[in-house]
């Protein structure tokens, strides 16, 4: 995968195609602008040393968006208010997670060694709505909530082009397992961003670059989320346990390594589908066990 030029927006790709642990960053020339600090972090080296990085934009709050945060300590940063708490505390980040205590020395060790984790107060907020003039480009900033609660979108108008950051279109489908996260706002989001008109959609992994509107890949990308849904209310004719409905992975597919990343995992998304459901007046709760009605 290699670096794209459109108009001031430079699409810096990740290690492995961006996958997670990996995601693409963005570089808007002129004004020094980096978006989610994660890519490549030799490339990033070269980028602050070589071209100079004025300010760094979040995304969003995610740990595999901020992997080379650390090379900018110096920067100014920028990120939704909604999703600032995060970064100034590992214990908070944690807790947005959900993460229980089981697991947690594990991710604090993670945090520092992979993710490079410094506790960081953003220098500003980035306002959902707003329109920026950066100079070379104006750039509006959308709100995408669901994701995280602060999640935001870059529409950078001239060249037309949609940073979608975690909504990638990708074929997993999107993530929305932390406590904060929601099901219905995901949808909305996502209807959102397929109604914003533009020329390229960049996002933050895997394919990265569509030059050709997305089209049935919306579809796809939402349907995986009714998919789960339908999947899990299936499971529920029956009364299960919530570590039965975790082992069915209605989610991963099937087991996977490490297990207590992916157990862990697989659970957070399903209490999002559990929670939808109780919003939807369809789930009864019954002792330790959850069925449909």
């Amino acid at each position: 995968m290699q670096e794209r030029s459109f108009g001031p927006v430079r699409f810096l790709p990740g290690a492995n195609q961006g996958k997670y642990p990996h995601c693409h960053s963005l570089y808007i020339e002129d004004a020094g602008i980096l978006i989610d600090p994660a890519s490549e972090r030799e490339r990033l080296k070269r980028l602050r040393d070589e071209e100079g990085v004025k300010a760094v934009w979040l995304s969003h709050w995610h740990e595999d968006h901020i992997t080379s945060l650390d090379l900018f300590a110096d920067v100014p940063l920028y990120i939704s208010a909604a999703d600032a708490p995060p970064l100034g505390d590992l214990e908070v980040f944690l807790d947005w997670y959900g993460m229980e205590e089981a697991y947690r020395d594990e991710w604090r060790g993670m945090m520092a060694s992979q993710f490079n984790y410094r506790p960081r107060t953003p220098d500003g907020f980035l306002e959902p709505g707003q329109t920026m003039d950066l100079g070379s480009v104006r750039v509006e900033l959308i709100p995408v909530p669901g994701h995280t609660p602060g999640s935001l979108a870059f529409l950078f108008q001239e060249p037309e082009v949609l940073f979608l950051a975690d909504y990638d279109l990708s074929s997993f489908g999107p993530w929305y397992g932390d406590v904060s996260s929601s099901i219905p706002q995901t949808i909305a989001s996502l209807e959102r961003l397929r109604a914003t008109p533009a020329k390229v959609w960049l996002a933050a992994h895997e394919t990265g670059v569509f030059e050709e509107e997305p089209g049935e890949l919306w579809d796809k990308y939402l349907e995986v989320v009714h998919r789960r849904h339908d999947a899990l209310i299936e499971l529920l004719a029956a009364p299960r346990s919530l570590d039965e409905i975790i082992r069915a992975w209605i989610v991963y597919g099937r087991a996977r390594e490490p297990w207590d990343f992916f157990y862990f995992s697989e659970g957070a998304m399903i209490k999002k589908h559990l929670e939808y459901l109780e919003e939807q007046g369809r789930l009864i709760r019954q002792g330790d066990t959850f069925r449909v009605k």
